[in-house]
């Protein structure tokens, strides 16, 4: 349930400040949210997958994190990257 290189690339050049910026807390929080959507939508066809169910929980966990540090450091990148993400807050 990883996201292609192909996808996880395109993040990349869409959230970072160049194209190996893969440790840029915006494109964790991308890379984060999009692995979180095909979790999502994994789960609604296979309600009582309880590992995924597991690690989609933690994924959440580890963006709220992220996005919190992004917060508390850089207001303005973060109200950027949430409205480019469709995050809510």
């Amino acid at each position: 349930m990883a996201i292609s290189k192909e996808k996880k690339a395109e993040l990349v050049k869409k959230f970072g400040k160049s194209e190996k910026d893969t440790g840029a807390t915006e494109v964790q929080i991308a890379i984060l949210t999009e692995e979180i959507n095909e979790l999502t939508e994994h789960l609604k066809f296979h309600i009582h997958d309880f590992h995924s169910k597991r690690g989609l929980l933690m994924k959440v966990g580890k963006r709220r994190s992220l996005l919190d540090y992004l917060k508390a450091n850089d207001i303005a990148s973060y109200r950027e990257t949430i409205d480019k993400l469709g995050i809510r807050k």
